[in-house]
């Protein structure tokens, strides 16, 4: 063992600091007590005590650097017991928690007849405003009870500067044709149509129209009124209602020219 020289210096701090539970153990079993004032000073040490410190020292400064480090433990997790006042606490905050509320989304067939009963009311109020339009030119134009007049040279008694005059009426659902023969009203006479049938029918406008249906170059009379005709025969002085033959000449006639 190399022996080193003795020295009146003391050793360092650090190798004192780093010894220190083996001098208070050494210390204890002697006369000196277990904590030094700073102001005491220390004896110095032997040289046999120094070599031992210093190995004392590496070895203990190899120990500390060789020595593995525990893992460091978690704290353990407590589970809280079923019915105890801590998860009955988590349970009312759970329930004082606003949830958001699902959306639901609605089914196709939902859209469809809503877009169904749109196009019902919309169809609904077209037919409804068409109608009220209708009726209110009707009123304009033929007036209520809806009569409708023109002048027309027929034969009977006129002229082209004196043409006969007729009225065609629609009289609660039944219809008029009055004639004044060349203008003059003490030879009017009164030809009777049918009866019209339906909650507007004494709305329905009556239209006139003279043409040569069954080519004997007189004017006959076509009544027109709700979508339907008939025809009266011009008769010499006055009008009579068609044979079975004279309502198809009509029939034909209407087809080939149409209502002018």
């Amino acid at each position: 063992m190399p022996v080193l020289a003795s020295t009146d210096k003391v050793a360092p701090r650090s190798v004192i600091v780093r010894n220190k539970p083996v001098l208070e153990e050494k210390f204890t079993t002697g006369s000196h007590p277990i904590t030094r004032r700073a102001s005491r000073p220390r004896p110095p040490l032997a040289d046999d005590e120094l070599v031992s410190e210093w190995k004392r020292g590496d070895v203990e400064e190899e120990g500390e650097e060789t020595l593995p480090v525990p893992p460091r433990k978690s704290a353990p997790t407590v589970r809280a017991i079923p019915g105890t006042p801590q998860k009955r606490a988590g349970r009312a905050i759970q329930n004082a928690t606003p949830q958001r509320p699902l959306r639901r989304r609605a089914h196709p067939l939902l859209y469809l007849g809503l877009g169904m009963l749109a196009m019902l009311a919309l169809w609904t109020l077209l037919s409804a405003g068409l109608n009220w339009w209708t009726d209110a030119m009707n009123y304009l134009h033929y007036g209520y009870p809806r009569t409708f007049q023109m002048d027309a040279v027929v034969g009977h008694a006129d002229s082209v500067s004196n043409p006969s005059h007729f009225l065609a009426i629609n009289l609660h659902g039944k219809i008029e044709i009055i004639e004044f023969p060349g203008g003059d009203s003490s030879h009017a006479r009164i030809y009777l149509g049918p009866q019209l049938f339906g909650s507007d029918a004494d709305k329905a406008p009556v239209t006139l129209q003279f043409a040569d249906v069954n080519g004997d170059h007189k004017p006959d009379m076509l009544i027109f009124f709700q979508s339907s005709w008939i025809v009266f025969i011009n008769n010499q002085n006055t009008f009579s209602p068609p044979t079975q033959q004279e309502q198809q000449d009509a029939a034909h006639y209407l087809a080939a020219h149409g209502e002018q």
